[in-house]
């Protein structure tokens, strides 16, 4: 691996899972990775290493369920599905390999609710795939909605012109230093969360550089006074600073706001840190060593 490479990142350009990559690699629960790294990338003929099948499906291989025209992946054009008891988007996702946004388009669906005995509409897979962003991360696995919205923000990045690794290095850089954060602070967030990828999204629909779900991105609207795009790179840093310097003015000591920006201030304060919030902050500390 690379200077500035995540395993999100690993994950879209090989088309594969984050968990995959943790579980094919023994990754701890941080899944941090290291320059020079060799990594075996699940289904990826590119990696230097040989992977097992791509994880894509791997949720058994029933395709019972479906009516009217066959679900083959040879399929070039759309077919029907009728939903089924347990049924979920993201199951019939994997099925019909269709992401999640893709498939609420195609059904004017306004949320991930489905009922049963209702008939969608099956978009023909693209040649390029199309679920960007996958549904878990370790241990967590997030609702059809905030994924579907997820992969509409990394469309949407990966359309746009956004600054290199560098030029995003020295954005949050200088957006620190001009909102009164520590610029090692802030490096050492960045780096950590993204490194410094303005096109990064995580399953929990954390955007850009500084990782900034949309909730907290109104929190850190408020804090700056404006409405802040979130997709905007520099906007992104300006609103991961804002609540940074909040969470440090409102924690006991510095470990406990880094903590609070990972895990959430209310969860840190009700149960104190998680285990994979320990390595994450302890992993943030030794990256302010080197920024500093």
């Amino acid at each position: 691996m690379r200077a500035g490479e995540t395993v999100s990142h690993l994950a879209a350009r090989y088309g594969t899972s984050i968990s995959s990559i943790v579980s094919a690699n023994s990754l701890g629960s941080n899944a941090l990775i290291r320059i020079g790294q060799r990594l075996t990338i699940p289904g990826s003929s590119s990696s230097g290493s040989s992977g097992s099948s791509s994880g894509g499906s791997s949720s058994g291989g029933s395709s019972s369920g479906s009516t009217g025209s066959s679900s083959g992946s040879g399929n070039a054009t759309a077919t029907t599905y009728t939903v089924k008891s347990g049924d979920t988007l993201t199951r019939i996702g994997r099925q019909f390999n269709i992401s999640i946004g893709r498939l609420v388009s195609a059904n004017n669906l306004t949320g991930s609710m489905i009922r049963v005995g209702q008939r969608l509409t099956i978009p023909a897979p693209t040649s390029s795939g199309d679920d960007l962003i996958p549904n878990t991360f370790l241990h967590y696995t997030y609702s059809d909605d905030v994924v579907a919205a997820a992969n509409e923000n990394k469309r949407s990045l990966l359309a746009m012109n956004v600054p290199s690794r560098n030029e995003m290095e020295q954005i949050v850089r200088q957006t620190a230093r001009d909102m009164g954060v520590d610029p090692a602070l802030a490096l050492a967030i960045a780096h950590q969360e993204s490194g410094f990828d303005a096109r990064a999204v995580s399953p929990a629909n954390a955007v850009g550089t500084m990782q900034v779900i949309p909730s907290s991105g109104l929190w850190a609207n408020d804090l700056v006074g404006r409405n802040l795009n979130l997709l905007d790179p520099r906007d992104n840093v300006v609103a991961g600073v804002a609540i940074l310097r909040a969470l440090q003015r409102t924690s006991d000591d510095l470990p406990t706001a880094i903590a609070s920006y990972y895990q959430g201030q209310g969860s840190v304060r009700n149960n104190g840190m998680y285990s994979d919030t320990r390595r994450y902050v302890a992993s943030v500390q030794t990256l302010m060593t080197r920024f500093g």
